[in-house]
């Protein structure tokens, strides 16, 4: 059996031709009619009436939303602690600081408990409450929506969802990204459809995605000679890309329905597994799209060869648990990949002094050192899911 990937990117065969028509027509710069098109047919995925900026990278979009909620230098944004660093980095590119909040248990994403601690102490201890709030849907699996929103608008905070890995996820039966100010998507080559890297920024409306397109097309002032009031980035998406992500939309429903399926089918094969969980669905209101299959082992889950497992060197904050590391090897060594979670931002040296509200036994924390991402994209089928589960119990004691 070939290589098996966590998520490679699957052509629908349309891609070509919008990329022909950007070289025919010598429109490959950033901007043109398969950027217009791929916003009009984002927006018309999404629904709601939101509108959609393309820009380079979800990151380049994590950035816009915090410019958009005015975050400047001295201010304080809340942030996921159990993420990728692209939702927090953006935050120090303002000037601003991170305070950094653990995760539920049940949705693995920000808790609205914590969330609600952290926003009294900071305004105790700052004077003012945080600029901005920024909670992610991990894996494709939504936050607690409706209670995120509900401590947000207490005390007035607008909220920036990171949705990167979340295109096509729903929350009571709403997209994801179209909850917050804004929302934000990442098309990264692994992500649920890709234009080979690049991102959208989720706006509420016409005028505020106007000025948003000014500040991604470095903050250009409308005369015929060049002048800048604001400062600026250059964070538009080509044409080019925006053509790879037209033909991506004809596909976006089967990779969501296919991921849906194979999360599913994970689950049938593990529930006889003691000590491995997938993680699921925690309610009726949550629909995630599975962008990965994530698993956690049991701490007591015994794994060949983890005795024998060198010590990992500069990794200060933790690093994941032995019986984890032997089965990702023994994953790689069948030609499987797959990958760690995500290591939380409070045990990242970088984000060492950053405040952090984790409670008593931090869940984020937990699930760094006994969860593992396994293969879920276009490319895995019955068989392969059939491979993996079989080199995974080959390798349980």
């Amino acid at each position: 059996m070939n290589r098996i990937y966590l998520c490679l990117a699957h052509m629908s065969g349309a891609e070509q031709k919008y990329i022909q028509k950007a070289f025919e027509d010598n429109w490959v710069a950033p901007l043109g009619p398969n950027v217009d098109g791929f916003e009009e047919d984002l927006k018309n995925f999404l629904g709601g009436g939101r509108e959609v900026l393309a820009v380079s990278s979800g990151t380049a979009a994590v950035h816009l939303g915090l410019i958009g909620c005015g975050v400047g230098p001295g201010d304080e944004v809340i942030a996921q602690s159990f993420t990728f660093c692209a939702s927090v980095n953006p935050i120090v590119y303002q000037g601003a600081s991170p305070v950094l909040v653990d995760s539920d248990p049940d949705t693995w994403n920000m808790d609205p408990v914590l969330l609600e601690e952290a926003i009294r102490d900071r305004i105790a201890k700052t004077g003012k409450a945080p600029k901005a709030i920024v909670p992610v849907s991990l894996y494709g699996m939504p936050y607690h929506i409706d209670r995120i929103l509900e401590v947000a608008g207490k005390y007035g905070i607008p909220v920036v969802e990171d949705s990167a890995e979340a295109l096509g996820s729903e929350f009571a039966g709403r997209k994801l990204g179209t909850f917050g100010r804004f929302g934000v998507l990442s098309f990264n080559g692994n992500k649920m459809i890709t234009t080979s890297g690049g991102g959208a920024l989720i706006c509420p409306d016409a005028d505020t995605k106007e000025r948003m397109l000014h500040f991604a097309t470095q903050a250009r002032e409308r005369y015929p000679f060049y002048q800048h009031i604001d400062l600026g980035y250059n964070y538009r998406m080509s044409n080019v890309s925006a053509g790879i992500g037209r033909g991506q939309m004809n596909v976006l429903e089967d990779h969501i329905a296919h991921h849906r399926r194979i999360a599913a089918l994970y689950a049938e094969c593990f529930k006889d597994i003691p000590g491995i969980t997938v993680h699921l669905n925690p309610s009726a209101d949550i629909d995630s799209n599975y962008w990965l299959s994530v698993i956690t082992i049991d701490p007591g889950v015994q794994v060949k060869g983890q005795e024998c497992l060198p010590p990992f060197e500069g990794a200060p904050g933790g690093t994941p648990n032995a019986n984890v590391e032997a089965l990702r090897l023994a994953l790689d060594t069948a030609g499987i990949e797959s990958r760690p979670l995500w290591k939380p931002m409070h045990l990242q040296p970088y984000y060492a002094d950053a405040p952090y509200y984790g409670g008593v036994n931090p869940v984020s924390e937990e699930l760094f050192r006994t969860g593992l991402c396994l293969p879920s994209g276009p490319l895995v089928g019955d068989a392969e899911v059939e491979y993996i589960i079989g080199i995974i119990r080959d390798n349980l004691r």
